[in-house]
């Protein structure tokens, strides 16, 4: 009897092992979540129960204290042995996977652990779910690194740990799977969903035993619709979480700003002055609301006492107003002074403040209309989440899964469509996760470095040897180079041999369908002529040819000359835009090491030097391979910003006045390196 395919398919080493290394990730990411989760309360319980008891006679003196403590413990902690624990952990993952394979260094799990642990339990206004992403990550792909797995392979397993860390953490398996396809990886395939799935289940089981099986949250009823006219509210409140949410985002990044710019302090102890600002901020609360707290302040920590309040319709209008800027500027503080946490806690509390709040201004001017300000508050939390990650479907499913409120869906779902549509206007593409990035240099779309792609140059990776015809060959000996080439697009040349259009195998599809004579009709007639083609240049960026490709469709674009613009010089076709990926990993990867090397050797010597160019200056207008010999021994050229976009430099790439050039060089050659790149010309200087 011939066994089932089903029963052979661990029979292959590799697959085995690729299930294998996932449920290895899961289950070591559930048990990591649950540690986490216990350290937190373990700091939460010595700062705001054994602090208070033995400081009874301060009065409220510990909320400025233990967020102090709290921030100089983790502020060190963070400096020097881990900086990519800083902050909100998501984007640090993404760029990993982005850039480095997925690599991450182990000790990141480690640090991230107790940084953020002791950031939340001493009272910072940050989550539990952007750590154990970035510890599961950790895990996974310090697993795929010890066991020398491919890069793919590795990318594969971090996700598996977000998954998994993200399915522990709140009981949501399937959010889990889907956060870490649609935000950490930034696709959908089928080779990563299984063994992420494997992940998710095994890390929620975990959870599940340690925990309880039940929802994150305790809805006291199914809310649902209360009236038709309610879909006439619900994208009104999608367009306030939009504006919302971008607004706080804007606000987090310009803390940042703030902090990075104070340069007299350290950075290691800003985290203890964010800790002492937001004590500051939580002792304001009772002043203006007139309502007292014991223990941990509302804005502190996760906030989910708070939440459920809200979605058990507790709280007054303004109330929730205050609640909601206090935890904005709170979360901004935090994070913003170099404090260790996620980002979506926060998000889901002031999405349930705006949510109620909304629907307590709704039902005073319409009465009787709505549902429950808690239904709203539901709805809410999904929709400012949509607004500031930009994952619409993971916040669909993780609302589902935190809440098991089905009823809700239908509004859900249509309130995060428009709070994620019009929040992408408002930050110009960007969420809150991959603006981070941005900041730094580093674009990401669909899980791809974009900006790496501006280093690359058309004529490195363009056809050249490419098919042509003639603009009079008819249909019949179209369908013929087209069977022979299996190309699906052919330049069209005129009598003088010069571009006259392109002529696609749907174009001929299309007059096959319309009964066109395949003997009688000429490619003149059905390609696309020049004057609407989409062309590119060889000089420009295959990030340039990405964009031009995507915005239209198009699955090529032919390349002419400057100088001639009928002149074909070649084709760049989507298969290219592979190839030319890896050569600007390659070309990254080069100035990585050459750099590291030079740190090697001259630990104490070196260091990163900015400059501009500008019409005057002896670099502007030449290639770098012209100037390379005037340029200080060892020194590299790391980037160039240019329009707000960043290339890697390369030989060929020709230098512009409005430059701003970021260099690495011996701390001895820096006057050498502006005298060659942005000293005027002596010449010019004189006269």
């Amino acid at each position: 009897m011939k066994t089932p395919k089903f029963f052979n398919y661990f029979e292959n080493p590799s697959e085995a092992l690729f299930i294998g290394t996932a449920l290895l990730v899961g289950i070591g990411t559930g048990l990591g979540a649950v540690a986490f989760r216990y350290l937190i309360q373990g700091v939460e319980w010595v700062g705001y129960s054994w602090f208070p008891a033995v400081t009874a006679g301060w009065g409220k003196a510990y909320v400025i204290i233990v967020p102090a403590i709290g921030g100089l413990i983790v502020g060190p902690l963070i400096y020097f042995f881990a900086r990519e624990a800083k902050g909100h952990g998501v984007p640090e993952v993404m760029e990993a996977v982005a850039l480095r394979g997925g690599r991450i260094r182990p000790i990141v799990a480690v640090v991230k652990s107790f940084a953020s642990a002791i950031t939340i339990g001493s009272g910072g206004s940050v989550g539990r779910e952007g750590p154990i992403v970035q510890i599961g990550s950790a895990l996974g792909s310090s697993l795929g690194q010890k066991m020398n797995l491919s890069d793919d392979r590795v990318r594969n397993l971090v996700a598996c740990g977000a998954a998994g860390g993200i399915a522990a953490t709140f009981n949501a398996p399937i959010a889990g799977v889907i956060f870490s396809l649609e935000i950490i990886l930034g696709e959908f395939s089928v080779k990563y969903f299984s063994s992420v799935v494997v992940s998710a289940v095994a890390a929620s089981v975990i959870g599940r035993a340690a925990f309880g099986d039940i929802p994150a949250f305790h809805i006291p009823i199914e809310y649902g619709i209360n009236n038709l006219w309610e879909f006439a509210f619900y994208p009104i409140l999608g367009l306030a979480a939009a504006a919302v949410g971008a607004g706080f985002v804007y606000l987090l990044y310009w803390s940042e700003d703030v902090f990075a710019k104070w340069k007299n302090v350290p950075e290691w102890l800003q985290p203890a002055i964010g800790g002492v600002l937001l004590g500051i901020l939580a002792l304001t609360y009772p002043t203006l609301t007139g309502v007292s707290w014991e223990g941990t302040p509302q804005i502190y920590n996760v906030g989910y006492e708070v939440i459920e309040s809200a979605l058990d319709n507790q709280l007054a209008l303004g109330a929730v107003l205050i609640l909601l800027v206090l935890k904005m500027i709170a979360t901004s503080l935090t994070l913003g002074s170099g404090g260790s946490g996620g980002v979506f806690a926060p998000g889901l509390f002031m999405g349930a403040m705006l949510g109620t709040a909304f629907e307590l201004i709704i039902n005073m001017l319409f009465p009787n209309i709505t549902a429950p300000a808690g239904a709203y508050a539901l709805v809410g939390m999904a929709a400012f989440f949509a607004a500031t990650a930009h994952a619409p479907i993971t916040a669909v499913l993780i609302l589902f899964e935190l809440t098991g409120d089905y009823k809700i869906m239908l509004p859900l779902m249509f309130t995060v469509v428009i709070a994620t549509l019009f929040s992408q206007k408002l930050l110009k593409g960007e969420s809150i996760y991959s603006l981070k990035l941005t900041r730094r240099g580093v674009r990401l779309r669909k899980g791809k470095d974009v900006d790496i792609l501006q280093g690359v140059l058309v004529n490195e990776v363009m056809a050249r040897d490419i098919h042509t015809i003639t603009k009079d060959i008819n249909l019949k000996g179209l369908s013929r180079v087209f069977n022979k080439t299996r190309h699906h697009g052919i330049a069209i040349l005129d009598e003088q041999g010069k571009l006259y259009g392109m002529v696609t195998i749907t174009d001929l599809e299309q007059a096959i369908h319309n009964g066109m004579a395949l003997s009688k009709t000429t490619v003149a007639e059905i390609g696309t002529p020049y004057e609407n083609l989409a062309v590119i240049y060889p000089d420009e960026s295959i990030g340039d040819a990405l964009n031009k490709m995507s915005q239209r469709g198009f699955g090529r674009l032919p390349v002419i000359s400057r100088n001639d613009p009928k002149h074909l010089l070649g084709l760049i076709q989507r298969r290219d835009l592979v190839a030319s990926y890896k050569i600007a990993l390659t070309k990254r990867a080069e100035i990585q090491h050459r750099t590291k090397r030079m740190q090697m050797k001259n630990i104490d010597g070196t260091e990163f030097v900015e400059l501009s160019l500008n019409d005057d200056s002896q670099a502007t207008g030449q290639m770098i391979c012209e100037i390379a010999d005037n340029l200080p021994h060892e020194s590299i050229l790391i980037s160039i910003r240019r329009e707000g976009k960043v290339l890697i430099p390369h030989g060929e790439t020709k230098l512009e006045s409005g430059d701003q050039l970021t260099a690495f060089t011996r701390s001895e050659d820096v006057e050498k390196l502006y005298k060659s790149l942005s000293q005027i010309e002596e010449d010019q200087a004189k006269s």
